[in-house]
């Protein structure tokens, strides 16, 4: 079977692309490319700039430039011999392939495309590699002869191989130039070697006589490319790929090189197969090192950021192994506890420097995380080596394995020893604020009992004396003297009740059972509200700040009700549970959302948060749209001796007898 022959003539304006008359005629030798002077080779350069071009000029301009290029092409066909019917083809084609290519970039890139990642050459590969020259190659086809499809295939791998060898190279070098040059001399140096000893064995390979003899050759410029890929990246890579391209095409020009065949059409594929599966895999390789270059200074400043924050935070980040007990942590646990950086320490001697009060409650919260519960967020004491206290919080996340097991805690500690400072000295100004306020309370409650509850009182006898000395009055002088003897004792009445709430002197006489008893049903009686107060184990000696914070917190929860709640009924529950008092208020009304609540929280919620907070109380609040609300304060009593015995009887009492409730509500 005999091979069609083809012209090369055309081959001076791509790499080894034959278009031209479907005649060839094969070098004197027999066995190589129709022979090319070396200025053959320089417009291989021409339609491959073209797209770069393009993409760094304004797209305005692309209908002068893109006619002009194409028509310089044209002549130096004709000048170089080609038939002016291939020419025919070729022009739309080039122009077809041009725009495809830059508007494909354009649109995915928007700039100079920089192919230093797997993405980027994705989109590069996919659409001026394979994309445009595709498209091209049914185009072109017809003007290189020797049957359409045998044309296709050689138009389409050889502008594959030009779009991966000459176009990376320029842009590269057109993205990246500047920054290279600006690299040391020693980079410079070694780049130089790099290229130095690529030329020389891509020399021997494709150029001497010892190339055809020993095609193994070819293997030694394997380290080169590696070389060029993993230290220089795209522009290396795409440089060097550009020697190797080179001088192989210039070899088989003129009939040297391990890629001879007696058929030219062989050689051609040979050539244009091996430069293509040399690029790809190495413009991959130098995409996938610069990406992880990349991705390592992206965490290294993430990571210098990340202690400049620790720094001025005051933190420190920490894994504790729970296995091997270890714990690594980083530099700013020197200032903190005490640690100095990269020595070995163990869980147990981070443990023995937590405060001895707060030890147990550490651990307990260590304890109690769960693959479900995996957060703990806790603030506690340490002891430092100079005998001073510093405050901390501690954000730790635990991980489980599958059967549920602790393996680690991973972590930050920041010294918070600043903010606890100033917690503590707004709560006692807090506390300061709502002493004087009781103070004032108390003040003004004793002004209106002791001076204008005596004098309302004096006058509420003045106005009795007067009805009985004026009884032969007609009838209305005598009605309006009635009316005003119960205005007046109305006012008397009001006054004491202002007086009782501004400071309810019961407590100290009565405690706090009897107190809020009392207030209870005077309560019920004035808001025409049932009011259910239950008590069990109550002490009858509570603390006079502990009881005035419960009274003031039943207090506000009730006028809350009233306001807010429209509940026909309330309960109030004062129990003591071990050592500490609880109180529950609750009603059936209408209830509030709590997330818009906590946004929107009114000045009786706070005051409530904070007497509690003063005696070391905590508050919760469940509440539901149309569901009601339920309050929980909860107290602890201070320990006091001898107390041991009526506690037990009181519970041993509580045991053989349910309490029965106070009921109060209008009659």
């Amino acid at each position: 079977m005999e091979h069609p022959e083809i012209d090369f003539a055309a081959s001076h304006r791509d790499v080894c692309v034959p278009r031209g008359r479907p005649v060839l005629p094969r070098s004197k030798t027999g066995r190589g490319l129709d022979h090319a002077s070396s200025n053959d080779l320089a417009p291989l350069a021409g339609l491959r700039t073209l797209v770069p071009v393009l993409l760094l000029v304004p797209r305005r301009i692309w209908s002068i430039l893109i006619p002009v290029a194409l028509a310089s092409f044209a002549l130096y066909d004709l000048q170089a011999g080609v038939p002016l019917r291939s020419i025919a083809w070729f022009i739309p084609a080039d122009t077809v392939q041009v725009l495809l290519a830059a508007l494909c970039l354009t649109y995915f890139f928007g700039d100079i495309p920089e192919l230093n990642s797997v993405e980027a050459l994705a989109k590069y590969l996919c659409f001026a590699v394979i994309f445009a020259p595709f498209a091209a190659a049914f185009l072109s086809a017809p003007g290189i002869g020797g049957g359409y499809w045998n044309g296709w295939g050689i138009s389409f791998f050889s502008e594959v191989l030009a779009f991966l060898t000459l176009t990376p190279a320029v842009l590269s070098w057109v993205s990246n130039g500047r920054s290279w040059v600006r690299r040391s001399r020693t980079y410079h140096l070694e780049a130089a070697m790099l290229f130095a000893g690529l030329g020389f064995l891509s020399y021997l390979s494709f150029t001497a006589s010892v190339g055809s003899n020993w095609p193994a050759l070819l293997y030694s410029l394997v380290p080169f490319l590696l070389w060029a890929a993993l230290r220089f990246g795209s522009l290396g890579i795409s440089s060097a790929v550009i020697i190797v391209a080179f001088l192989s095409i210039w070899g088989a020009v003129h009939g040297r090189g391990p890629f001879l065949d007696p058929v030219p059409l062989n050689s051609l594929s040979s050539i244009q197969l091996f430069l293509i599966c040399t690029a790809t895999p190495f413009m991959v390789l130098a995409g996938v090192v610069e990406e992880h270059k990349r991705d390592v200074e992206a965490l290294r400043k993430t990571e210098e950021r990340f202690r400049l924050a620790s720094r001025a935070g005051k933190m420190f980040a920490y894994e504790w192994d729970v296995a091997t007990d270890v714990v690594v942590h980083t530099a700013g646990s020197a200032e903190i506890l005490d640690i100095e950086p990269g020595v070995r320490i163990t869980g147990e001697e981070i443990f023995a420097k937590v405060h001895p009060e707060d030890l147990g409650r550490l651990k307990y919260a260590i304890a109690e995380l769960r693959p479900e519960r995996p957060h703990l967020q806790i603030t506690y004491r340490v002891l430092r080596a100079d005998g001073t206290v510093s405050c901390v919080e501690r954000h730790t996340r635990a991980q489980f394995d599958e059967r549920g097991k602790m393996l680690r805690l991973i972590g930050m500690v920041a010294d918070v020893t600043a903010r606890a400072c100033a917690e503590r000295e707004l709560s006692e100004l807090s506390g300061r604020l709502i002493h004087a306020q009781e103070e004032e309370r108390a003040r003004i409650a004793r002004e209106l009992h002791d001076d204008l509850g005596q004098r309302m009182a004096l006058l509420q006898i003045n106005v009795e004396r007067l009805k009985q000395d004026t009884a032969e009055l007609s009838s209305k002088p005598r009605h309006e003297l009635n009316n005003i003897a119960e205005l007046t004792s109305e006012c008397s009445s009001e006054l004491h009740d202002i007086s009782r709430q501004l400071h309810p002197s019961r407590l100290d006489t009565l405690g706090l059972v009897t107190t809020l008893r009392s207030f209870c049903k005077e309560f019920s009686l004035q808001h025409n509200l049932r009011v259910q107060f239950v008590h069990q184990e109550v002490p009858e000696r509570v603390p006079k700040d502990i009881s005035l914070c419960l009274f003031r917190v039943v207090q506000e929860a009730l006028r809350n009700v009233v306001k807010h709640s429209g509940a026909a009924e309330v309960r109030v529950e004062l129990t003591r549970h071990d050592e500490q008092i609880d109180l529950c208020i609750s009603d059936a009304g209408a209830g509030f959302d709590t997330g818009f609540a906590k946004a929107d929280v009114g000045l009786g919620l706070i005051s409530m948060r904070e007497r509690l907070r003063l005696v070391a109380g905590h508050l919760s609040i469940e509440s539901e749209v149309s569901h009601g609300t339920r309050i929980r304060a909860r107290i602890p009593l201070p320990s006091t001796a001898g107390q041991g015995g009526d506690n037990a009887k009181r519970r041993a009492a509580s045991a053989l007898t349910s309490p029965e409730p106070d009921m109060f509500r209008m009659p």
